[in-house]
């Protein structure tokens, strides 16, 4: 990955392995927002502008972390395209890198996106963060604290739009804090998938995300709609979630969480392509 670190920016050469449509829109994160041609990225209490040039992009932050751009997509990729089921969606999503998020938010956010919509989900963070969080930039506020959160009821909640999620969301921010969460890194992805699916709101799904996104496990692969359509498309005729998962981390391994996304982007994108 070429890129340069300038005074409170980014600038990514290497469009073929970073594009932030295929970044934002690959179903991993939700504090974002389009802008004309540019993104607005605001994960936690940060803020990312990122614009367009033309042999470049330039990125309006100094986190350089959060992007992953010290990862060697063209390496993953190329790994992965011995797969034959690949070659469209690593072509079609080839700018796709998978983020480094704080694991708290990510916990909270995919909670509140189990059986919901990318707009509502949306909707019900950002009523959250405007609510709970201290003003960033214009309409953007930060994401809201543990501790802001935990003083919540589940009328709250429901306020904000969560609806039946508002219970889970109570009972599990008296499960964890950001801590307990830090202090599981260590086990390995089934023994800290048992522990995510124990915790209120969390099924297997929502765990894998979890294990995938705030993690950064590589051997899951969360299997939703958009994939068990695509695994009845192109493997078999399979119903059941779980063994849908187990097959597809037994082909892909410790490339799984990869695959998964370059797989969901092609999956979902396929209609509107």
């Amino acid at each position: 990955m070429k890129y340069v670190k300038e005074k409170n920016k980014i600038v990514v050469f290497d469009k073929e392995d970073f594009n932030p449509e295929h970044i934002l829109e690959c179903g991993q994160v939700f504090c974002f927002d389009k802008k004309g041609e540019n993104y607005v990225v605001f994960p936690q209490d940060k803020y990312a502008l990122i614009i367009e040039k033309n042999d470049c992009y330039e990125i309006e932050t100094e986190d350089v972390d959060y992007f992953d751009l010290k990862n060697d997509y063209a390496k993953i990729k190329n790994q992965l395209s011995k797969f034959e089921i690949l070659n469209k969606p690593l072509q079609f999503g080839h700018g796709i890198r998978i983020l480094n998020q704080n694991l708290f938010e990510t916990l909270i956010s995919f909670i509140i996106s189990a059986n919901n919509n990318i707009k509502r989900i949306k909707l019900i963070l950002n009523n959250l963060r405007k609510n709970l969080g201290n003003k960033i930039c214009g309409d953007i506020f930060s994401f809201p604290t543990y501790l802001s959160l935990k003083e919540c009821d589940e009328a709250f909640f429901k306020k904000m739009g969560a609806g039946y999620r508002a219970q889970y969301l109570v009972k599990v921010l008296s499960q964890i804090d950001p801590q307990i969460l830090e202090e599981k890194r260590n086990l390995n992805t089934d023994e800290l998938r048992k522990f995510l699916i124990s915790l209120s709101g969390i099924g297997p799904k929502v765990a894998d995300c979890v294990l995938l996104f705030g993690y950064k496990k590589g051997d899951v692969f969360p299997v939703d709609t958009w994939i068990n359509q695509m695994y009845n498309q192109f493997y078999c005729v399979e119903d059941n979630r779980e063994k849908i998962r187990n097959n597809l981390v037994l082909q892909f391994g410790n490339l799984s969480g990869y695959a998964q996304q370059y797989l969901f982007y092609f999956q979902r994108s396929m209609p509107k392509s």
